[in-house]
């Protein structure tokens, strides 16, 4: 086997030709607009496919280094921070319990589903706790964090293929699940769509331009550097007294500190066009984040224990779709925001959070914007269902 790792500036470089491609691809054609497919999927999964095939015809394993995508997704999260007014914050305060409780309900659900699929594979019943909340809502990351324990206290030899094959797998359905959900409901409910002209992120895909001075970017890109020096002393503060959460939470705080504390105490310091280069910036941050995420999926993980992942996850995969669809909707609020956040809730339970707010964009591109939306789900899935997730896993694992 030859093993290829490119560089991380020629990694970044390709991820901004992937873009381009997914972004022509949208604009000309008009069945991946309808159903709201994200541009950075259709690049990102692109290169993972010919990477794959790579693989497989040539042995080349080709890895990219990618060490400038986590400081992407920290740009975004402070971007969506500092456009966050505390009036909507307040507002969504009953979705976001309401939210915390289905997606803690359904990481239950996930977690049966996994457990009894490998029973009925004549596997370790607890094996699929790998393709259930660790992998899918957990992530990759929780997923290397708990092989140890499967591998050396439980036996489970071949936890890390599954785990990482099965989050291989939810990432690119949630991708492309999220859209064609929030399409169905809008259409089956004929709901009134959101304001095109006040997006949360980046442009409505009818815009021919929008309107960005060089002060502006400017002075998007200052507030931003400022709430991520703000959010690192957070992160550093938080755990110092033992509270660890995802980074990119604290730049978020950071950033709804800044635009409902401090931008109100100094009106002056705000430019004309800072919005729209705020706008600009996180698009373009989460587009290339969530491309140079699916550019490097190795999808020759997924050939260990082939008929057991397409088993369950094909079970994870519908019952999100039915969940979202017959749960979620209804109890979010049955309006166009919930439909929003239904796009988002297939990234929450298959995904991350990156691809929950991707999808959130790419509906909200088509339909208009639904700013509250975009302030629960974040909060849920960087807040409360790391923590929560984390309890749950730890009932199965000692049940």
């Amino acid at each position: 086997m030859t093993e290829i790792t490119v560089h991380g500036f020629v990694s970044f470089t390709l991820a901004i030709i992937l873009l381009f491609i997914g972004k022509v691809a949208l604009m000309k054609s008009p069945t991946l607009r309808k159903f709201s497919i994200p541009e950075p999927v259709i690049g990102g999964f692109l290169c993972a496919m010919g990477v794959g095939l790579l693989y497989f015809i040539f042995d080349w394993q080709i890895s990219f280094k990618l060490d400038v995508r986590d400081w992407l997704l920290l740009y975004f999260f402070a971007g969506i921070g500092l456009k966050s007014d505390i009036k909507t914050l307040i507002s969504g305060g009953k979705p976001l319990v309401i939210l915390t409780v289905l997606a803690t309900t359904f990481i239950f659900l996930q977690n049966i589903v996994g457990v009894s699929i490998a029973d009925l594979f004549g596997m370790d019943p607890k094996s699929g706790l790998m393709a259930g909340s660790i992998s899918l809502i957990g992530g990759v990351g929780t997923a290397i964090a708990w092989t140890p324990t499967f591998v050396e206290e439980l036996g489970i030899t071949n936890a890390s293929e599954i785990g990482i094959a099965a989050n291989t797998i939810g990432l690119i359905s949630a991708c492309c699940i999220g859209g064609p959900i929030a399409g169905y409901l809008i259409k089956r409910n004929q709901l009134k769509t959101g304001d095109h002209g006040t997006l949360d992120i980046g442009v409505t895909h009818d815009a021919s331009h929008t309107s960005v001075d060089y002060y502006g970017i400017l002075w998007a890109w200052l507030w931003l550097n400022i709430a991520l020096i703000i959010g690192h002393f957070l992160d550093m503060g938080l755990t110092e007294i033992g509270i660890s959460l995802p980074k990119f939470v604290s730049c978020l705080v950071a950033g709804i500190v800044i635009r409902n504390v401090f931008s109100p105490m100094f009106p002056k310091l705000r430019w004309p066009g800072q919005e729209q280069g705020l706008s600009l910036i996180s698009d373009i941050c989460l587009g290339m984040f969530l491309t140079m995420a699916l550019m490097s999926l190795q999808l020759w993980e997924l050939k260990g224990a082939l008929l057991f992942l397409s088993t369950v996850m094909a079970a994870q995969i519908l019952i999100s779709v039915l969940f979202t669809i017959w749960v979620v909707f209804r109890l979010m609020g049955k309006d166009y925001e919930a439909s929003v956040i239904c796009s988002g809730f297939g990234g929450i339970t298959l995904g991350s959070t990156a691809t929950a707010i991707v999808n959130m964009t790419a509906v909200s591109q088509q339909h208009g914007a639904a700013h509250r939306a975009f302030i629960v789900v974040p909060l849920v899935c960087g807040f409360f269902i790391d923590i929560i997730n984390a309890i749950i896993i730890n009932f199965f694992v000692g049940f």
